[in-house]
């Protein structure tokens, strides 16, 4: 079976989007499919690391902001060129909706939306919205075709075949804060990095240790790196250890999105800053379960509330680990499927 992911990555995008589409591709590649990447060139993609995950990436000519139409016009054309015979074509992006799906499903077998803003039509034979929401089944209602397979929610949580091997030595936290993560993802966009950062010199010596994670698209992580050999922090960037780091800490500083749900994979309690605003809706949802802390929109957030919600958590052993009991319930049985049913989906047709 061949399958093309259409998805992108960059400074302003983030990394969040391609990262969940290489947890699906590893498993569809291990189940025997051909897997294939179709992404724009552009500042902050993630091309050669997707080439160095050992899946050819089909290059798409940057053109400024997507176009959908055209868009479409470079897929069909690397299609045809290169992929003739494509079982699946898996699109993860914002900017692409029923428009560009019907021009590219012509030259492909089916197609697969991964979204989760419920905010547009999809012309697509499943749809995938792995996020936890209150009254999720009625969100895609009258956006997607009447025969379109909806697999919705925690249940179809794409993860790196790391996080369920940090599963293993992860465990319910007892509260106690020894050990800090600070990850917004792999672009930070709005830097809030440097604003947690910057709450640790506003604190009392804190008997703790701080692992800080970014990633190459971070345009500020060498700023970043700078703070942390300062502060006797530990500096990660570009990793393929971040479930281990996750598994390792008492208590996370960190953007909405993908990785919040992985640290509630992992029972790890933190507190949740919305970067943008397809988070919003989400991160309000788990905060509302008790699986996280909502510290609100990312330009409303100063380095002072980053110092008091640092200080809250060391004082609130009981509060951390009801936090680490709701998101395990939450999210964390996920089970380590024999087949993902998102995989089994996919080859059933």
């Amino acid at each position: 079976m061949n399958i093309l992911f259409r998805v992108d990555s960059s400074f302003a995008i983030g990394t969040g989007h391609v990262m969940r589409c290489l947890a699906l591709a590893e498993m569809l590649k291990e189940a025997g499919c051909a897997v294939y990447f179709a992404m724009r060139a552009g500042p902050g993609d993630l091309g050669d690391e997707v080439e160095h995950k050992g899946f050819p990436v089909l290059r798409l000519v940057y053109e400024g902001p997507v176009v959908q139409k055209i868009d479409a016009k470079r897929t069909i054309e690397v299609i045809r060129q290169q992929l003739p015979s494509l079982d699946w074509c898996i699109v993860d992006h914002y900017e692409l909706d029923r428009c560009w799906e019907e021009n590219v499903k012509a030259y492909v077998g089916r197609m697969m939306v991964i979204d989760d803003l419920a905010n547009r039509s999809h012309e697509c034979d499943i749809l995938l919205d792995q996020n936890y929401y209150q009254h999720s089944q009625q969100r895609y209602h009258g956006l997607v075709p009447p025969g379109c397979r909806l697999l919705l929610g925690p249940q179809y949580m794409l993860l790196r075949p790391e996080f369920y091997e940090a599963k293993k030595f992860s465990n319910l936290r007892n509260g106690q804060v020894k050990r800090i993560l600070l990850f917004f993802g792999g672009s930070d966009p709005t830097n809030e990095t440097e604003k947690a950062l910057h709450a640790f010199k506003e604190l009392d010596v804190l008997d703790v240790e701080v692992d800080v994670v970014v990633g190459k698209a971070n345009s500020n992580r060498f700023r970043v790196e700078q703070f942390c050999r300062e502060m006797g922090f530990h500096y990660h960037c570009q990793i393929d250890y971040l479930a281990e780091l996750m598994a390792k800490a008492d208590f996370s500083l960190g953007a909405g999105g993908v990785s919040m749900w992985e640290r509630c994979f992992l029972g790890l309690p933190s507190a949740v800053t919305i970067v943008a605003e397809n988070q919003r809706r989400s991160t309000e949802d788990a905060a509302a379960y008790g699986a996280v802390w909502n510290i609100g929109w990312h330009a409303d957030v100063k380095s002072a509330d980053y110092a008091d919600i640092i200080d809250r958590a060391v004082a609130s052993r009981e509060e951390l680990k009801h936090m680490s009991r709701k998101a395990l319930e939450l999210v964390g049985s996920t089970k380590v499927y024999i087949v993902h049913p998102v995989v089994k989906a996919l080859l059933e047709g």
